[in-house]
């Protein structure tokens, strides 16, 4: 069978276009999918690493002051814990003018790397006096977290208030503490990715 030349160019001009959009299914659109999938995960990994690079960064730089503040400030015993907030507490309110009325402490029973101490707190005075002692809570060299705040005015028409709080401090228990460096760190930093 002859075919004209016609015939043959629009032969010809079929087989190409058909294989062209042959190879394009089989070769090269899954190739481009391949490349944008590839060119996504290096996007993630990168980030990934990015992040992971700054933590480390975050790590080392915090390294030396969480070294300090388990040294300084945390203590291992929880009567200590205790003492040295009930200490804090009063020199703030001696400072601040502020009547603390009372001071409870409450040690949770929780079995954790960083056992909490809650405390109660009352006391009464004025709006400059609250403000100073709450500031000398949130600059605190101490670990000690402000959970609840209540102020309530005592007197109609009067600057004396009255001022319940709920704070915590942390201690690291002895089977915690250990003398290798940042052994502590560590405790508190294992459920991190």
């Amino acid at each position: 069978m002859t075919f004209s030349k016609r015939e043959r160019i629009i032969l010809l001009l079929t087989v190409v276009v058909v294989g062209a959009l042959v190879l394009d299914f089989f070769a090269l659109t899954p190739l481009l999918e391949r490349i944008d999938e590839a060119e996504t995960r290096l996007d993630l990994m990168t980030t990934r690493m990015r992040q992971a690079e700054a933590l480390l960064t975050r790590r080392r730089a915090l390294a030396p002051r969480w070294r300090r503040m388990t040294a300084e400030s945390l203590k291992a015993d929880p009567g200590e814990a205790e003492s040295q907030i009930l200490r804090a507490i009063g020199e703030w309110a001696d400072r601040a003018r502020l009547n603390l009325t009372s001071v409870r402490p409450d040690r949770s029973a929780e079995d954790t790397p960083l056992p909490v101490i809650d405390f109660r707190a009352s006391g009464q005075g004025s709006m400059a006096a609250v403000s100073r002692f709450l500031y000398g809570m949130e600059t605190a060299n101490i670990p000690i977290k402000l959970k609840n705040l209540q102020l309530s005015s005592r007197r109609e028409g009067s600057d004396s208030l009255s001022l319940q709080v709920t704070f915590s401090t942390l201690y690291v228990p002895p089977q915690a503490a250990s003398p290798s460096d940042g052994a502590a760190a560590t405790a508190s930093e294992g459920k991190q990715p």
